[in-house]
Order: C-alpha cells, then structure tokens, then sequence
C-alpha cells in the first residue's frame, strides 16, 4: 500500500463535509464548550498491525473526551479485552489521559463526527470514508481489521474496494481479502448489544482471541521464512 500523508486521513476540527454533523456539532459545543466536540482522531501509532474501526463517536463518551470509546460503557469492554490479549497496557480509567497504551493495534471509527441519535446517515457516512482510505493506506504494517458492527464492515470494504456481496457481515468470521488483509466481523460492543445478550464478553473475546492467534501465526511464519 502506498502511504498517506497524516492530515489526509484525519479531518480538521471544523471539518465541513457534512453539514447535518457540523450543525450538531455547533449546537453540542453550545451546551458543552469544555467537551471535545470535533471530529475524533484515530488512537494508537500507524505502524502497527490491527486496525480496529467502529461506527462513530458517541455523544458522552468519545465526543467528550477526544478519544474513541472513551467515557462510556462500549469502551470499558473494548479496552479491558484488547489489554487481556496483549494490545494494550495500563489502565482504562473512561478519560483520554488515563495513560492506556495501545500496543500494535489502532482504535478508529467509521465516521469521525458525532451523529445526532448515534446514527450517521448513508451520505454522511460515504462522506467521511476518504478518511478511513487514507488511514488504511497510512499503515505499512497493516495485516488486520477488525469492524465492529455491519456498518462499519461495509465502510471498511468500500474503503477496500471490496463488493460488500462477496464479504457479507457476520460475527465471527474471518474475510480473506485481496492483498492478504483479513477483515473479522463483531457486533458492536455497545450497552445495547451486551444489555441485550446479543454480544457477550465472552463472544467479544472469541473474536479478539482468533486475530491474536492469527497475527501470531503470521509472525512465527515470516520468522520461519527468513
């Protein structure tokens, strides 16, 4: 993959692209001028191998603090499996300055700006894909992506120039894609999903266990290659 340049794969804070998003944006830092309340950056380093994508900030978790999945309950379960594999260090403490590390892994999401509802619409979310393009092909290393939830699968493969009809989504699985990269499916680690037992931690790790164990696979491979 050819690299890109580190402001083409983040938006500027008062990034225009959508104007239903700018306009909530506006009103959210109205009513709460010490919250972040711009688009959200990717957290973790470029050169690493799992590149993680979610749906979208949520208003009082990453729209508040500046960091995805941080201050509400989606990334109590995110951080805490990512540090029992070994993708991160420290302590998640729900605010960006807890001092947790990732560690050959990056948290993103599909669409950078917080949506009214926490639903971006199919335009706003075709809108900000350059982003998430840009930011794939930022990473030199890059030999897994993990989409939480069907909407951010779909985003991820568009941003692949994959047909979403040959890779359908499904919690679970592993995708080969072309290139090598291999996409594996999760629901969404959200209140809602584990309230509702339709993603329980256990079934959450399954997922994070089998990348660990492939990217695992890959490094005792080259090792045997060389």
């Amino acid at each position: 993959m050819s690299r890109a340049a580190p402001s083409e794969a983040q938006p500027d804070r008062d990034c225009p692209l959508c104007p239903r998003l700018t306009a909530f944006r506006r009103t959210q830092r109205s009513l709460f001028p010490d919250w972040h309340n711009a688009p959200v950056a990717s957290f973790g380093g470029e050169d690493v191998r799992l590149l993680i994508v979610g749906l979208a900030p949520g208003l009082r978790g990453a729209n508040r603090t500046g960091r995805p999945f941080t201050g509400d309950f989606a990334g109590v379960l995110l951080y805490e499996t990512l540090r029992k594999f070994g993708f991160a260090r420290g302590a998640y403490a729900e605010r960006a300055d807890d001092g947790l590390a990732l560690i050959d892994c990056r948290v993103t999401n599909a669409v950078r700006c917080v949506p009214p509802e926490n639903k971006p619409t199919p335009a706003e979310i075709a809108s900000c894909r350059p982003f998430l393009t840009a930011e794939i092909a930022a990473m030199p290393r890059l030999a897994a992506i993990m989409a939480l939830g069907a909407i951010a699968h779909a985003s991820i493969l568009a941003a692949l120039g994959e047909r979403l009809s040959r890779r359908p989504f499904k919690h679970g699985a592993l995708h080969e894609l072309e290139g090598g990269l291999v996409l594996a499916d999760s629901y969404h680690c959200s209140r809602y999903n584990t309230n509702t037992g339709r993603l329980t931690a256990a079934m959450f790790e399954a997922v994070v266990g089998a990348l660990k164990a492939r990217l695992g696979q890959e490094v005792k491979d080259s090792a045997s290659a060389g």
